[in-house]
């Protein structure tokens, strides 16, 4: 309603426009319409929209209501009490669902055709948690149709399928790995909640020193950090002795040729080097440097003050090289490495430390001292990092793939702390493949949503999560209508982004 003044021959007059909202059915749609009249005559009309079942129409009656009325124009007449015509029945992420599931779909992973497993996959990257507490994850997600026996089911299916090697296929596949054959390799250990042991469940060598019952698993990488192949080993595994065997299957598996391993110096033993050429394998591995290397006693000769990133070669053997680089922040950390051990070794010496043993501290029959000539030759490869290989690539490339072992550490850490690896609840032997091949699966997932958008996993869960669509609910004949979430613009290309094939 608004209101027009007139004077008319020296009459004050005031004419009243009208307005009121009009609804009209053309075939199986409802036309919405805020009609203004000024007097008889309409004078304007404001389409509101059209609505194909009662929870639109109800919408865009309030829509219509809200305009008309405007924020500061009052009634003429006493509001009544009505009851709400729109509720919601709930509200859920559907759209973090849709682009977790868009990856997993850009990855092929949907040819195993196990709507379970593919939901067990997209509740790990969005809230790790038991198997069963997965499908409160799922109804948050919007998916209702998951029970604890299907559940149990496609764990079975996991195993019975060989899920495992059908996802590292795909995953060779979709990282051309017969033409980037430089391949990272590590280990880590998880633990179980229950400390039951068995054949697979030993306690065994721990980073963390836990003493748990645990198993190995050794995982390769491609040079991003992309998972290809996932293997489980005993709990009281060495390390050194799981590198063979994952080669080994891969290369048979998937048939590739000149296949380049690289592992940090820990993993590699000089039996371990003499399997892997045995085998036919290349490999890049960090050299312990135990003595003062021949190449950097002649080439500190030279040089008395070394220069930044300056590398140094030297033959160890028939066909395997030995590379050294300084590094002047490398050296300014290993100085203050050695101060620590020196002070630490003083103090062993003056008998104030309750350490019994300390690196620089020499010991004879009557007393101990400082170890001068270790402290020396110490300080001498300050800074000084070694790789050994037998390829015949230019030094810079050999260590470029060697610094490229920190993503295998950070898909470790995802597989840990993202997507809660551990501790594992499971107890049978095929329960626990099943829990490894899902959170293979996520992180291969994972790691694509990464490479998409630039940002961590957490992040991009932690900034969707809360764009939830909600569904309302007509009382007028319980239609439903599912209205999505307002996108804010920062987010906008980060959907993009995520949205876009592989």
């Amino acid at each position: 309603m608004y209101k027009r003044n007139w004077i008319f021959s020296g009459v004050y007059i005031r004419i009243v426009a009208m307005s009121y909202i009009r609804k009209y059915k053309r075939g199986n749609s409802t036309y919405v319409q805020i009609v203004f009249k000024d007097g008889r005559r309409i004078s304007k009309i404001i389409h509101i929209g059209t609505a194909r079942n009662q929870v639109e129409l109800d919408v865009l009656l309030l829509k219509a209501e809200t305009l008309q009325l405007g924020e500061k124009q009052m009634s003429l007449f006493p509001e009544k009490e009505l009851k709400p015509r729109l509720q919601t029945t709930g509200t859920f992420s559907k759209l973090l669902y849709s682009l977790i599931k868009s990856s997993y779909q850009n990855l092929q992973f949907d040819k195993i055709n196990d709507y379970v497993f593919q939901n067990l996959v997209v509740a790990r990257i969005a809230e790790p948690v038991s198997k069963l507490d997965s499908i409160r994850v799922l109804e948050e997600l919007g998916v209702n149709n998951i029970s604890k026996d299907k559940i149990h089911r496609s764990l079975r299916k996991t195993i019975r399928n060989n899920y495992r090697k059908t996802i590292s296929g795909l995953c060779v596949q979709n990282r051309n790995i017969n033409y980037i054959n430089i391949l990272l390799y590590d280990v880590t250990t998880l633990y179980f909640e229950i400390p039951k042991e068995d054949k697979l469940r030993i306690p065994g060598l721990s980073k963390e020193r836990r003493l748990e019952p645990q198993i190995v698993i050794g995982l390769l990488v491609d040079h991003t950090g992309f998972p290809l192949s996932l293997q489980m080993f005993q709990g009281n595994t060495a390390e050194t002795k799981t590198i063979v065997p994952v080669l080994q299957k891969f290369r048979e598996e998937y048939k590739i040729k000149n296949l380049t391993v690289v592992a940090d110096s820990a993993m590699l033993n000089q039996k371990n080097i003499q399997d892997i050429e045995k085998n036919g394998f290349n490999y890049i591995i960090g050299s312990r440097q135990q003595k003062m290397p021949f190449a950097i006693e002649e080439y500190l000769k030279t040089n008395i003050v070394p220069n930044d990133l300056d590398v140094v070669e030297g033959v160890l053997s028939k066909g395997q090289r030995a590379i050294y680089q300084y590094s002047a922040k490398r050296a300014r950390l290993d100085m203050r490495n050695i101060e620590k051990q020196i002070q630490k070794a003083e103090k062993v010496i003056a008998g104030t430390s309750t350490v019994k043993k300390s690196k620089f501290v020499k010991f004879n029959a009557k007393n101990k001292k400082l170890n001068e000539a270790l402290i020396e030759k110490a300080k001498s490869l300050a800074g000084f990092k070694g790789y050994i290989t037998n390829l015949s690539l230019p030094a810079e490339r050999i260590i470029k793939y060697y610094h490229d072992l920190w993503h295998v550490e950070a898909t470790f850490r995802m597989s840990k702390h993202d997507l809660k690896a551990r501790p594992i609840f499971h107890q049978t032997e095929e329960s626990i493949e099943a829990h490894l091949t899902i959170v293979m699966a996520a992180l291969a997932v994972s790691k694509l949503m990464e490479e998409k958008s630039g940002l961590s996993i957490r992040r991009i869960v932690n900034l969707l999560k809360p764009m939830r669509s909600a569904v309302l609910i007509s009382n007028t004949d319980s239609s439903t209508l599912e209205v999505p979430p307002h996108i804010p613009q920062t987010l906008s290309q980060l959907i993009k982004q995520l949205s876009r094939g592989y």
